[in-house]
């Protein structure tokens, strides 16, 4: 989709391993192209070649036949469950991936935060110079990885994304070790917003033979108008065969995995975990600037939930 995923894969190679220690609102448009134990695999009956067509116009939501494997609905108060939730912060003293300006911080309500029923990630203009792992950063942010790894399955947040420009609020996932070079071991971005370009949401994967080095990377950019003054559901249906992903309802975006068993175009059969962040600037984030008056700002997020087949 665009450079800055590199940078997020590198940047989170140190949580990889803490993070698997313990192991729909509002409308929104149409679409333009531009532990959860894991589930049972299945065998490709697809034998065509290729990823297949990326933007489609289909159902989506909740498939048939899958249960509630876990989830967070915010419900107390505080900072985020520390059964479900770890931090990614190891790049804070060397400076983050992609020319990012933010310091990312753990257990620090200003920046993580459970209120009213919503989890808040809230990025701010300060310098936390008192801290032991402070790399000159004017901006904090925060950057939470779910301990619950997952094969499969069904993934829904309901989120309401920040519009100012610089920010740059995503869901993602990674996979869990062991793990090799990124974009190999396959990532995939559930909803990605910039401040930039306003009513515009990325969903992507990435993976060795396919990403934005190669210029033949697998994204598509839907038209949501009120992507950050209404609520929305974002999705991801991750099968053994197929990766979709849309919002409220509705996939628009479409991966194939064609059966061959080629890890560098397929590498989506092992344990994931989720990410939940708002980078500040970058070359992607910051493309027009960062608008210092618009601080502090935050992604709310309702709901994660995570469903499986049994």
């Amino acid at each position: 989709m665009n450079p800055v995923s590199f940078s997020k894969f590198l940047s989170v190679l140190v949580a990889l391993s803490a993070a698997t220690l313990a192991a729909c609102g509002g409308g929104g448009g149409g679409n333009s192209s531009g532990g959860g134990s894991s589930s049972s695999s299945s065998t490709s009956s697809s034998t065509a070649s290729g990823p297949g067509v990326t933007a489609i116009d289909e159902a989506g939501g909740l498939p048939s036949g899958y249960v509630l494997a876990w989830s967070d609905e915010f419900s107390t108060d505080g900072l985020p469950d520390p059964t479900l939730w770890g931090y990614d912060t190891f790049r804070n003293s060397a400076g983050w991936y992609n020319n990012e300006k933010q310091y990312y911080s753990a257990n620090r309500l200003e920046n993580a935060r459970v209120e009213g029923g919503k989890l808040l990630i809230e990025a701010r203009k300060e310098a936390l110079t008192t801290l032991p792992d402070y790399g000159g950063q004017q901006y904090s942010s925060a950057r939470i990885v779910s301990k619950k790894t997952y094969t499969y399955g069904y993934v829904e947040v309901r989120a309401l994304v920040p519009c100012a420009r610089g920010g740059w609020p995503a869901i993602w996932q990674l996979p869990a070790a062991p793990y090799t070079n990124w974009p190999d071991d396959g990532e995939i971005d559930i909803m990605e917003y910039v401040g930039w370009n306003a009513g515009k949401i990325y969903q992507s994967v990435h993976t060795k033979a396919y990403y934005h080095v190669l210029n033949n990377q697998k994204s598509v950019i839907s038209n949501v108008a009120d992507a950050c003054s209404a609520w929305h559901t974002y999705q991801l249906t991750w099968t053994a065969d197929r990766i979709t992903m849309g919002f409220d309802g509705r996939n628009y975006f479409s991966y194939r995995n064609d059966g061959s068993g080629n890890y560098n175009e397929w590498p989506f059969f092992r344990p994931q975990f989720l990410i939940l962040n708002v980078a500040v600037g970058g070359d992607f984030g910051g493309v027009s600037g960062v608008d210092d008056a618009a601080f502090p700002y935050s992604m709310q997020i309702d709901y994660v939930r995570v469903y499986q087949k049994p």
